[in-house]
């Protein structure tokens, strides 16, 4: 019999002997054995399963949340504490934090088979709340330090969130993963909803310093519910090396290979709404009272969308909903935004663009988790995230460069650009479900990948 560790809910690791199987949604204590975890044993509901699936929602709000509300920092920044800086460079401070999000994807993922989020949540939440209150110090005019504090370190500290509160769900969830990947990308969303328009209002009633400081108070609570809530499930390995950070095995299926390339197109455009829709929005007219919440209503929409294409995807399968929405809001860019001159085309792009490119950002794990090993998924959603990191740190900064002024003619090339890259990154996911479907049908042969596994 095999010796293998366990989380014991009141005694840390213990030392158990494979005996039988886990059960469910059951804490193990030093009295339960188990054998090594399988497909089956993965107990898909169960109240600590959905604990673990709110926490990560909870997460998702104070990090992504920020990270989806960087228009209210870039209008203030670009208007009042860097005025004298470039567009371009105002985008750097945040297309870099997602850039590190998903950049550090492997280092993290890596870390995360090893020792669960015992030690990632706790020390990401330090740093995410640290910068929040650093950020409140930074000197006008002092580009470098937003760009250290508000995009480097704040960067740092949501990836060491982000990526676990994602993979952690893989552990949980296997015929509702996806529903429950929605379930923590809506809190994203949600974060995105709420944030904008509680930033806005207390720069306006108590200056900026102040208002991030609440907001450094919020993402505290919300962090410490997550810390308390989200476990992992199976045996950690306890250990881990450099050669395991970027799991390239993964490339030999070509379905995965064509995910990754088209992630790194979609998100070449996909932050780019976030952060121009409201400067575009000023600049044709809008009030900057109601431009301030378009950020909210974008990402309102991807709340509802991400939780309803979250049981669609369940029953219809991750792709049949994230190629329809990845052409569609590419289809919007270049059909609603480019002709848009009015605040009601404006507003309505931003809804339909929220509520059809917001499924994206949680059915890609559930497609990667759907080709995956378990115990290989973090670093294999890893492997993915290097590409989608270049992409969200170019796309904005190429999206700068397009607008060095803001004329109607440098954002119909903006908008251009934008639109072909989410098109483009649907086409990818397209030919990776014909290719399956091909293979479904026998006329062409499966991957002898040793531990391919079937997707839906």
């Amino acid at each position: 019999m095999q010796a293998i560790m366990v989380w014991g809910e009141n005694s840390g690791f213990i030392p158990m002997t494979c005996t039988q199987k886990l059960r469910s949604s059951e804490h193990i204590t030093a009295s339960d054995t188990i054998c090594p975890v399988t497909e089956e044993d993965i107990p898909d509901g169960g109240t600590r399963a959905w604990l673990v699936a709110f926490g990560s929602s909870i997460s998702l709000v104070a990090t992504f949340g920020i990270v989806n509300s960087y228009g209210v920092f870039q209008k203030y920044y670009m208007n009042t504490l860097l005025s004298t800086s470039s567009s371009s460079t105002i985008s750097m401070i945040g297309s870099v934090q997602p850039f590190l999000i998903y950049g550090l994807g492997p280092i993290v993922g890596t870390f995360f088979d090893a020792y669960g989020t015992l030690l990632l949540f706790p020390l990401g939440s330090c740093i995410v709340v640290s910068s929040l209150v650093i950020l409140s110090f930074c000197q006008e005019h002092q580009v470098y330090q937003f760009f250290l504090v508000h995009g480097v370190v704040f960067g740092i500290g949501t990836a060491m969130i982000f990526n676990p509160a994602l993979t952690v769900l893989g552990q949980w969830f296997r015929r509702k993963r996806a529903f429950a990947l929605g379930i923590a990308g809506a809190g994203g969303s949600l974060g995105g909803l709420v944030l904008p328009i509680l930033l806005q209002s207390l720069i306006h009633r108590i200056g900026f310093p102040w208002a991030v400081r609440v907001l450094a108070l919020t993402a505290m609570v919300h962090l410490v519910i997550a810390c308390l809530t989200v476990r992992t499930r199976i045996p950690l390995k306890r250990s881990t090396t450099w050669r395991t950070m970027i799991d390239v095995q993964g490339f030999r299926d070509v379905q995965y290979t064509l995910a990754a390339v088209g992630a790194f197109l979609y998100f070449l455009g996909f932050f780019i709404p976030y952060f121009y829709i409201e400067v575009y929005a000023i600049h044709r007219g809008m009030s900057e009272e109601l431009s301030a919440y378009l950020p909210a209503i974008v990402n309102g929409f991807g709340f509802i969308a991400r939780l309803v294409t979250g049981v669609l995807a369940d029953k219809f399968g991750v792709l049949n909903l994230s190629i329809p929405s990845s052409f569609l809001s590419g289809a919007l860019v270049l059909m609603l935004w480019l002709p848009a001159r009015g605040g009601t085309s404006i507003v309505a792009f931003s809804a339909l663009y929220g509520f059809f490119s917001g499924p994206f950002l949680s059915l890609l794990p559930a497609y990667i988790a759907s080709r995956s090993p378990a115990d290989k998924f973090g670093a294999r959603l890893g492997s993915i995230y290097v590409g989608v990191a270049f992409a969200t740190f170019t796309g904005p900064v190429i999206a700068g460069a397009l607008v060095p002024m803001v004329t109607q003619s440098n954002f119909n090339k903006l908008i251009v650009f934008t639109g072909v890259m989410l098109i483009s990154g649907g086409l990818m996911l397209a030919l990776a479900h014909a290719k399956t479907l091909l293979e479904k049908r026998r006329l062409l042969p499966r991957s002898t990948s040793e531990d391919q596994i079937h997707e839906r």
